[in-house]
């Protein structure tokens, strides 16, 4: 009886150690995945607010050759 008790338990504790790897490596891919998104979203927001930018400046500039 103890020896299928110790099998058991040490199965039961394979098996957790196994799940709990699995969702961490999981967790971790989503994690990066959003890192990524991030970065991209701010990648995009600078790109626009350079092209804003851009256009403000062209703005200006046309507005003082006009004068």
């Amino acid at each position: 009886m103890k020896k299928l008790t110790l099998l058991a338990l040490t199965l039961g504790a394979l098996s957790v150690g196994v799940g709990c790897h699995r969702n961490t490596r999981e967790s971790a891919k989503d994690d990066m995945e959003q890192a990524g998104d991030t970065v991209k979203n701010k990648a995009e927001d600078a790109a626009e607010a350079t092209g804003d930018a851009a256009e403000k400046a062209g703005d200006k500039i046309e507005d003082a050759t006009d004068k």
